[in-house]
Parts: structure tokens; sequence; C-alpha cells
């Protein structure tokens, strides 16, 4: 029986590690990355005071198709860093998802790689380089990112986040996504603020993870989150994961109970969000094709989460078009809507707070 699991354990690993997931990454040359650097530098900074007063009317939790067009879609929004799981072939399932954001009105260059124009990161690349790029993006835009993680990759956005959650003295190293190179140096200069602030401490607005766990803790690069994948540390605000039944990649206990609950390990506010068991694990984050119904655009605009920190939402209508993952869209829309708009009013009142 030994021989027998060990046997099943190597044919998993080899499942998930043939055609992986895995990017390569080439930077550009300097002169183009310090071109590329400026166009990114603090564009939320040059909105006119007309734009800046409508978004600072806006109610985060109520945000409308319509403001999204003619009040959000105008303006910067923070970099959302998609984390794709371990196999080729759902890397296509997360360009899907950004293609629903794009056609939802988030705009496209912050869900690319402003170096090579991809639209997610390898659940293998490293959670301290994740970190540093992520510390490089709120210093030059001036919006926290944003992480949402699917499969392996949803192991590998609560990595990132416990690399985050490390305090002073601790120093995590600030990466260059535009020539993907180590910088020599530990701290940023908060946009906020202007002072300068070290890379550890550093607290995201919003992270999410669909379908972590399961068979894959069984995988050598996620043994060091066996015992903390459930538990959120500090360095986010909000945090939502979804589970399903009858997941065996991505769920404990095959999906079921609450042995799949994240909970808090401090003051971040954790959800806990229950889809359907007939969503399958590997095409969660395929939604494109729910673009293509303006009766399922608006119903996903107009949905709003329950209260509740473990919560089984249920679709209440019917479409003529294929709705699948239509809750796992619509929440994760809603949160991205909302942190979008928390994040705008956090820059513009810290700039009117210095002039």
């Amino acid at each position: 029986m030994r021989h027998r699991s060990g046997a099943l354990l190597i044919l998993f690993a080899a499942m998930l590690t043939s055609g992986c997931g895995t990017v390569h990454r080439r930077g550009v040359d300097p002169v183009l990355a310090r071109q590329l650097e400026q166009t990114l530098t603090r564009p939320a900074l040059q909105l006119s005071p007309e734009l800046e007063n409508r978004i600072l009317a806006l109610d985060p939790i109520n945000v409308t198709a319509e403001e999204v067009r003619q009040v959000l879609s105008p303006a910067p929004a923070p970099r959302i860093m998609n984390l794709h799981g371990g196999i080729a072939t759902v890397i296509a399932r997360m360009v899907s998802f950004s293609e629903f954001l794009i056609g939802m009105g988030y705009p496209a260059v912050s869900l690319t790689n402003p170096s090579d124009g991809t639209y997610s990161f390898s659940c293998y690349e490293s959670s301290e380089k994740l970190a540093g790029v992520i510390a490089w993006h709120y210093e030059k835009e001036g919006l926290r990112p944003m992480m949402v993680g699917h499969s392996q990759g949803g192991m590998q956005v609560v990595k990132v986040l416990y690399q985050l959650a490390k305090q002073p003295p601790a120093r995590l190293p600030v990466w260059n996504p535009l020539t993907w190179e180590k910088e020599n140096r530990y701290e940023i200069v908060d946009p906020l603020t202007g002072e300068k602030r070290t890379v550890a401490g550093l607290v995201l607005p919003y992270v999410t993870s669909v379908g972590a766990g399961g068979l894959t803790r069984a995988l050598p690069n996620q043994w060091d989150m066996c015992f903390r994948l459930r538990k959120i540390p500090d360095s986010v605000e909000e945090f939502t994961g979804f589970c399903k039944g009858r997941d065996l990649l991505g769920g404990d206990f095959l999906g079921y109970g609450p042995a799949n609950h994240y909970k808090a390990n401090g003051k971040a506010v954790v959800r806990n969000v229950w889809l359907p068991s007939e969503y399958k694990h590997g095409s969660i984050p395929d939604t494109k094709h729910l673009l293509e119904s303006e009766a399922m655009k608006d119903w996903i605009n107009s949905y709003r989460p329950g209260s509740e920190l473990v919560s089984t939402p249920q679709l209440d209508r019917q479409f003529d078009a294929d709705s699948s993952h239509i809750l796992w869209a619509a929440e994760v829309w809603f949160s991205i809507k909302k942190h979008w708009v928390l994040e705008l009013q956090r820059l513009i009142q810290a700039k009117r707070a210095k002039s």
C-alpha cells in the first residue's frame, strides 16, 4: 500500500508538471525600460479636479455599469496580478478572465505585464520576486495592486501575502518588472506620504484565491504552505477564498467541509464563498463568454454579495446564453470595483491633503 501511494503521488506530480505553466521572463533593454517607466508613473495624480470629485462621490459598494464607463474607466486602476495554476493549459483561462475584466470596463494596461504584455504570472515564480514587483508598481503608480489566484496560483497568492507580512528588520528586495532584475534596495518611496518605507509590511487592498489546496499540497513547491494555506495574514485588507465540492485538485477532503475555509490570523476581513460543484476546477477563470450577453453583464454589474463570512450564492435567474462561472465572476468583479474606487479615493485624498 505504501508503494502504491508513492507511485500515485509520482504519477500526480508528473501529470501536473508535464506542460507546466512556467513563464520565462525577458526584460527589455534599460533605455526602453526608462521610457516605459515614465508612462506608468502615477497617472492618477494627473486627474482633473472634476473627475476627482466624481470619484470621491462614488459609493464603493454600489458601483453601477454607468459609473464604471463614465467615471472609473477614464481613470487609472490598481494593477491586477493574475496568478495561474501549474499546467500550461490554464494560462488561457486567465487570459479569458482578463478579457472579461477588460470587457466590463477595466483598463487593459492595468492587467498586462508592462515588459512583455502577458496577462498572468506563474505559480512557479518566486513569491519574493512577486512581492518586490508589487512594491515597485505601488511606488510608480500610486495604487496598491490586487491579486487573483487560481489553483496553485491561489496557493501562491497566500505565499506572497506571507512575504509581505514580514516585518522589519526583514528585508524584501524591490523587483523591476521591466528589466526583470532585482534592484539594489529594500525600500520604496510611499506615493501617499513621500517617505521611504520597506517592502516588508506593505498591505494590499484585495486578494482572492479559487481552487487552492487538495492534492496540489503534495507537490514539493507547495510543502511550505501545508499548514498555513488557510490562515490569512494582515498583509491584505480583504481576502475572498472560493471552494467547491468534488474538487480533488483544489479542495481538501474533496472540497467538502469547513477544512476549506480561510481564516484571518489578525484583522484581515476574510470571506469564504462556496461555488457550485458542477464548476470545473481547471476552467473557473474562463469567463470571457459572459460578455456575449448584455443580460448577463447587467446581472454581474448589479450583483451584491451577502454580509456572511461563509456564503453559498445562488443564480436567481436563467439566461439564454452560457452562464458558467458567472457566480465567481460576479463576486470577484464586485470586489475589484469596490477596491478600484477605494484606492483612487485614498490617493486623491492624500494628494489634496498635501496641497
